[in-house]
């Protein structure tokens, strides 16, 4: 029996992690689901944690790559082979901080057909699990139109919607699965894309926990250009593509964010990460070194006023 909710985990070297995300599945109210996890090959105990589980549960079902293929492939991966109309991922250090977590998300998906993705408020964790604070980046549990809520995110410069485990969507939609041409904020770029396609529902209960610590990938992503490059790709594919009229950015703030794009990569050299003459050259060819110098100063003083104005027009 094809089950209704795929809840999917792809892991990598997270088996002190894994038990608390296993058994926040396993104890959720809502039951009609399978529960996936994908190992990337993990040197660690990963295979003897999840064995364990999976015998004692038959809605468990544990693969192992027969090599390491990588984050995004993973992801993707475990979207092709789970089964349920709706997807609920749960990174391998992440739980769900709410027994109704799923029942809530399934609701939402049912009673409005339109809504392609649904997100709830995060509960930040530090590594031994303590809370630390609240995301809630919407002021209501509300619907909004998803063109809407990339036009936010775009203004605001954020990932107001949350990780992977913050959400919950419709498998059919999703087809094309995550762009592995994305390193840092390939969940973003994907959430965009089911976005386009419908509507979005936003829980302001706090349903899961998003661990922060400094093994996750985000923290090590930090220390290489990733994040810069797929920002790149981003304003390249949305904010300056023709084919999507559906943003509503002005002339004046894309020209402050392909500045501020410039700026990025000049304090990776500030911060140590690129070399100072590797952040001119990019600078340079791409944008225009005496034009960036020129504006230094104007991007200085405008940058905590349109900062003010995105959180001002989107609060």
């Amino acid at each position: 029996m094809v089950p209704r909710v795929s809840v999917v985990i792809p892991t990598y070297n997270y088996a002190r992690y894994l038990p608390e995300a296993i058994e926040s599945v396993l104890s959720q109210s809502y039951t009609d689901f399978e529960l996936l996890i994908i190992d990337d090959q993990s040197t660690d105990a990963t295979v003897e944690v999840v064995s364990k589980y999976a015998k004692g549960d038959k809605r468990i079902t544990f693969r192992v790559n027969p090599h390491n293929i990588g984050m995004v492939d993973n992801w993707n991966l475990c979207l092709r082979e789970a089964r349920g109309e709706y997807i609920k991922y749960l990174f391998a250090d992440d739980l769900l901080c709410s027994r109704d977590a799923i029942l809530r998300m399934v609701e939402a998906l049912d009673t409005e057909p339109g809504v392609s993705l649904v997100a709830s408020a995060r509960q930040i964790i530090d590594s031994k699990g303590r809370p630390t604070r609240i995301l809630a980046r919407f002021p209501d549990s509300s619907s909004i139109i998803g063109k809407q809520v990339i036009n936010r995110c775009l203004r605001r410069q954020k990932n107001l919607i949350g990780e992977p485990t913050a959400v919950m969507f419709r498998k059919h939609l999703a087809g094309r699965g995550f762009n592995p041409k994305y390193r840092q904020i390939v969940d973003l770029e994907f959430w965009f894309h089911l976005l386009e396609k419908g509507g979005f529902a936003y829980i302001r209960l706090p349903l899961v926990a998003f661990r922060v610590h400094g093994d996750q990938q985000t923290q090590l992503n930090k220390r290489n250009t990733f994040a810069i490059d797929d920002t790149n790709l981003l304003l390249s594919e949305y904010v300056f593509d023709e084919a999507k009229p559906y943003i509503e950015l002005t002339r004046l703030y894309k020209t402050f964010l392909l500045y501020d794009y410039n700026f990025q990569i000049w304090k990776l050299y500030r911060k140590g990460v690129i070399e100072r003459r590797a952040a001119r050259h990019r600078i340079a060819s791409g944008y225009g070194w005496t034009r960036f110098l020129l504006g230094y100063s104007l991007y200085t003083i405008c940058k905590p006023l349109i900062k003010l104005s995105g959180y001002i027009t989107y609060r």
